[in-house]
C-alpha cells in the first residue's frame, strides 16, 4: 500500500462553478449599488460627459460616477496587460495555471490603482477656504468616529480597501494582515500630513488613519486565498510534492 500517494486533484467542475459565480455575484453586487445609488449620481452626469470640471470632478458624486464609467476601461487594461504577460512568457506567464496567474497579477496591478486613485483624489479635495483656515489636526483616538456618520465612516474604510485587497494579491513580499495594516496605516497618514502641509481646509485626524487601515485589513482578509505565495514557501512545497511523488511504495 501507498501511504505517500498525492491526495486527488480538485473536482474541476466545482472550480469552473466558483470561477463563473464570484464573479456573476461581483456583477450582481455592483448593479445593486448602481441602483440605489442612480439619483445622486445622474445628478452629476451632465456636467461629466460635458467634461466639465466644476460640478463633475469636483464633487464626491462626479468622482464615483466617473470611476464607474471607466471601469470597463480598467478590465481591458488588465486583459491587456494578461496578453502580454502571456505572450512574453513574464510573471506567470508561462507553465501550469500560467493563464490564470497573468491574468490575476494584471487584475490586482489595475485593480490597486483604480480602487484607490479615486479615493485619493477625494481625500485630497479642499474644503470651504483652503489656505484661509488654519490647519487643524485631531490626534485624540475615537473621538470623530461620533461625527463621521455610517457613510464617513464606510468611505473611509474604502479608501484604502482596493490597495488592502490587491497588494498581496500581487506581492508576496504583502502577504500578512500586519505589513497590509502598516501600508494602509502608513499612506493613510502621508495623506493626512498632505492635508494638513497643503491647508486643504480638512481636518487631518487619527481616527481617519485608523479606519483607513481597518478597511485595508478587513480587505486583504477578504482576497487571503488569493494571495501570492512567497518564493521560499512555494518552493519547498514543490520539493515536498515532487518527493512524494517519487517515494517508493511501502
Amino acid at each position: 500500500m501507498n501511504h505517500n500517494a498525492s491526495p486527488p486533484a480538485p473536482d474541476r467542475p466545482a472550480r469552473r462553478v466558483r470561477g463563473v459565480l464570484l464573479p456573476c455575484l461581483a456583477v450582481l453586487g455592483l448593479a445593486c449599488v448602481l441602483f440605489v445609488l442612480r439619483g445622486p449620481l445622474m445628478m452629476s452626469a451632465p456636467r461629466c460627459m460635458a467634461g466639465r470640471w466644476h460640478g463633475c470632478y469636483d464633487t464626491f458624486n462626479g468622482v464615483v460616477l466617473m470611476t464607474l464609467v471607466t471601469l470597463p476601461l480598467a478590465v481591458l487594461a488588465a486583459w491587456g496587460l494578461a496578453r502580454v504577460r502571456r505572450a512574453g512568457g513574464g510573471a506567470g506567464g508561462t507553465g501550469t495555471g500560467g493563464g490564470s496567474a497573468a491574468w490575476r497579477t494584471s487584475l490586482a496591478e489595475v485593480g490597486m490603482v483604480h480602487g484607490t486613485v479615486p479615493f485619493l483624489w477625494l481625500t485630497m479635495m479642499p474644503g470651504a477656504a483652503p489656505g484661509i483656515a488654519p490647519a487643524r489636526v485631531s490626534l485624540v483616538p475615537l473621538r470623530d468616529l461620533a461625527t463621521m456618520g455610517s457613510l464617513g465612516i464606510i468611505g473611509n474604510l474604502l479608501v484604502f480597501a482596493s490597495l488592502g485587497f490587491f497588494a498581496p494579491v500581487r506581492f508576496a513580499a504583502m502577504a500578512s494582515l500586519l505589513r497590509i495594516l502598516a501600508l494602509g496605516a502608513g499612506c493613510s497618514v502621508l495623506v493626512e500630513s498632505a492635508q494638513y502641509v497643503l491647508r486643504l481646509d480638512r481636518v487631518s485626524s487619527v481616527d481617519d488613519v485608523l479606519v483607513n487601515a481597518a478597511g485595508a485589513v478587513l480587505a486583504g482578509l477578504a482576497s487571503r486565498r488569493w494571495w501570492r505565495a512567497p518564493s521560499g514557501r512555494s518552493a519547498r512545497t514543490s520539493n515536498t510534492s515532487h518527493t512524494s511523488a517519487i517515494s517508493p511504495a511501502a
